[in-house]
């Protein structure tokens, strides 16, 4: 019998290992070539690997959290399908993705291996909707929970992504038994369950792996909060009149294809202030005990994706019109949130922004993305009382959030930065004597 082994590819970029985040197959699979067969984190991108060839897988390699080097064996396939007898190792081959000529294998599959959960069947007059379907980490989790094919169900996310509504729904559609989301306790279960003592409770965890995206965000901020000396100063600004420049130049960003949010004003205010206090521009080289100040502008732009937080990042903010900053904002947001960011958008950032939009409450002490030297929150805009020429009138105030390193800014350095952005933020039309 011919065995092949799939190893670990380079996939450049300097990356010299990955962490397995899933497992689409198990052994005693039959894949079919490009089938999607693990999916691995590589610096905050994860990249689904797919099957050179069409096989049985024989073994799996590495656990979901593990990190494997660059050439280390994933998978091990036998190739040699005809010639492999039906019972081997006292297994059946279980096709997972319905391979062309392997239907009496998967009929098998089911009948006769009594340790394997049936699949969620697919309408008779089903196909595939796509060979390559696009998910998320987690929508392919919850698929793979009930044994549903993603393939088989129809998309309805952006850019054909299959969402876990769509699953759900394939999966009331195709159960033959009354449709149960994991974790809901089954018609008929012992009430009683429900007060159980904490000692007795395991039945009602659900234990994941701490792995991919949200493991290195674990470990990012506790290196974070233990590293760099951290320090938050909240200032209100009124955002009245840039609220007004918004709204008359929306008409026209739109025009020209760009969504425009109050974000990328805020980047260029940052990068003017920035410019005035380069403190909060740099990092600390604690090996040479350097100071780094960057005369480049890198601001990175923190996104919340359904994997976990992501900072992409708009480089030579400094170098860019508003309309220019706002298309970059908006292709690396969409990109993030579909896992479609490249290795370069999520490196060398100088300078992050945080924000919540609508649900960024009052105010927040936001964790500093190290190595980098501050961080800024952005919070909600409300309607508020404010001073101007001695009247009290209603202003929109958003409170700003200044998160830097101790170690690198002093205390009235930060104060004065965060006034520079505010300045800037309060007359916008001062950004126009600073435009390149």
């Amino acid at each position: 019998m011919a065995r092949w082994e799939f190893k670990l590819p380079d996939i450049g970029e300097g990356v010299s290992e990955g962490e397995i985040v899933a497992w689409l197959i198990e052994p005693g699979d039959v894949v079919t070539e490009d089938q999607p067969m693990v999916e691995v984190m590589t610096d905050k991108a994860t990249v689904t690997m797919t099957a050179p060839k069409t096989g049985l897988v024989v073994e799996t390699r590495g656990r979901v959290g593990q990190s494997l080097p660059v050439g280390a064996v994933l998978v091990v396939l036998e190739l040699d399908l005809g010639a492999r007898p039906p019972h081997s190792n006292g297994t059946t081959a279980r096709v997972v993705a319905g391979v062309s000529g392997g239907a009496s294998v998967a009929a098998r599959s089911v009948e006769q291996t009594p340790n394997l959960a049936r699949p969620a069947a697919a309408p008779a007059s089903a196909g595939y909707f796509n060979e390559r379907p696009l998910a998320t980490p987690a929508t392919r989790k919850f698929a793979r929970d009930l044994r549903i094919d993603l393939r088989q169900v129809s998309p309805t996310g952006d850019q054909g992504r299959v969402t876990r509504r769509d699953v759900e729904l394939f999966g009331a559609a195709t159960a033959r038994e009354p449709w149960v989301v994991p974790g809901t306790p089954p018609a008929g279960a012992d009430e009683s369950a429900s007060s159980a003592s904490p000692a007795d409770a395991s039945h009602l965890q659900e234990r994941v792996p701490m792995a991919g995206l949200r493991r290195r965000i674990a470990q990012k901020m506790s290196l974070s909060k233990s590293k760099a000396a951290h320090s938050t100063f909240v200032e209100e600004c009124d955002v009245t009149e840039l609220k007004s420049w918004r709204t008359r130049l929306r008409e026209q960003a739109q025009a020209r294809g760009v969504k425009l949010s109050f974000l990328p004003f805020i980047v260029k205010a940052v990068v003017a202030a920035l410019k005035k206090h380069p403190a909060l521009n740099a990092t600390l080289d604690e090996v040479a005990n350097e100071i780094v100040y960057h005369k480049y502008y890198h601001i990175g732009i923190a996104t919340a994706t359904q994997a976990g937080l992501v900072v992409p990042v708009v480089r030579d903010a400094d170098k860019k019109s508003v309309i220019d900053v706002a298309r970059d904002v908006e292709r690396l947001a969409d990109d993030a949130r579909t896992g479609k960011s490249r290795h370069e958008d999520l490196q060398g950032s100088t300078f992050t922004i945080t924000s919540l939009g609508a649900l960024g409450g009052l105010f927040a002490t936001p964790i500093i993305n190290f190595p980098e030297a501050a961080i800024l929150g952005v919070h909600q805009i409300k309607s508020k009382p404010v001073v101007r020429g001695g009247q009290i009138v209603i202003g929109d105030v958003v409170l700003l959030s200044l998160s830097f390193d101790h170690r690198l800014v002093d205390g009235h350095v930060g104060a004065a930065f965060a006034h520079e952005v505010i300045a800037y933020l309060e007359h916008p039309e001062r950004l126009l004597l600073d435009m390149v």
